[in-house]
Parts: structure tokens; C-alpha cells; sequence
């Protein structure tokens, strides 16, 4: 059995859960709205305050979605309770980051300015050299921070770019002169 799909997934106060025809799962919060289809095979049923997840047998496909159903389902319910954050750190001289509207202008050593839009539903802050992402959906925070942190990724060497802010970049020694 999946540990974590037996798992009972409890659902806060102020939060509602309905589960319509072919697994679609709305979860509506204090923060907002998501909404998601499931795999059909999967069971989903809501008792009192809990939902469990359960699976029709013991196929190998089956007990590969078990789990993250039951974890996609709690994402959503997290993410309408209190909301996904993911920070970035810009490392490097003259590297920086500006917020202007929806839009962050990052200025990483290339020739020319970066501009990127939020996506609809994620927000994004910055202080001083560090970039705060936020949002309900994990998935879209997280997409967001990946193309942010894609447009300089942190180098080895003396770990300039942009790096999470809970990242170790594994550092190398640079060459030395013969003598």
C-alpha cells in the first residue's frame, strides 16, 4: 500500500471540496480557486472534515497514481489555505532585478535588459537582491521561478546568477598559473 495515498487528507474550516463526474476536484479557499481532473480510477471520497483517496487494485499504474493524487489534491487545499512562496537570490556585480506593474526587469550582464510578465494568478516582489514569488498554484510558482532562475543560472565558479534562495551551488577551484 502507498504510504502517503492511505494517507487522510484533512480539510480545514472555510475551505469546500466537490469532487464532480470523472475526478474534477474544485477547491475553493480563503486565498481563492483551483480546480484540477484527477485520473478517473481513482476513488475520492470526502468524510466529514477528511478526504481518502483509494485505488481499485493493485496494478502497477494504479499504485503509481495513488500517491500523487492524494498529494496533487493536498497541494491544491495548501495552496488555497496559505499560498506557495518561492524566493530567488540575484548574486553578481551590476546584477539586479526591478518590478515595475506586473512586470520584472532583470539585468543579468547581457547586452540587454530581460523583461518578463507575471502569469495570470502569480505574483512576484523584489527587495533589494532577492525575488519573491507567490501564488496558490505550486506548480505555476514553481514554473515561474524556474524561467526566472533559466535566464542566468548560478555558475560554479564564483556563483554568479540567479539561484534559489535555499540552493548550494557546489563551488570549484579555478585554474592555477604553472611556476
Amino acid at each position: 500500500m502507498s504510504r502517503i495515498g492511505r494517507m487522510p487528507i484533512a480539510v480545514p474550516a472555510g475551505v469546500t471540496v466537490e469532487i464532480a463526474e470523472n475526478n474534477k476536484v474544485t477547491v475553493k479557499g480563503p486565498k481563492g480557486e483551483l480546480s484540477r481532473v484527477l485520473v478517473p480510477e481513482m476513488v475520492i471520497k470526502m468524510e466529514g472534515t477528511e478526504l481518502t483517496v483509494t485505488r481499485p487494485n493493485d496494478l502497477k499504474r494504479n499504485r503509481a497514481l495513488h500517491g500523487l493524487t492524494r498529494t496533487l489534491i493536498n497541494n491544491m487545499i495548501v495552496g488555497v489555505t496559505d499560498g506557495y512562496e518561492k524566493k530567488l537570490e540575484v548574486n553578481g556585480v551590476g546584477y539586479r532585478a526591478t518590478k515595475s506593474g506586473n512586470g520584472l526587469t532583470l539585468n543579468l550582464g547581457y547586452s540587454h535588459p530581460i523583461e518578463m510578465n507575471d502569469p495570470a494568478g502569480i505574483e512576484s516582489a523584489v527587495e533589494g537582491n532577492v525575488i519573491t514569488v507567490r501564488g496558490i498554484d505550486k506548480e505555476k510558482v514553481g514554473q515561474y521561478a524556474a524561467e526566472i532562475r533559466d535566464q542566468r543560472r548560478p555558475e560554479p565558479y564564483k556563483g554568479k546568477g540567479i539561484k534559489y534562495a535555499d540552493e548550494v551551488i557546489r563551488r570549484k577551484v579555478g585554474k592555477s598559473g604553472k611556476k
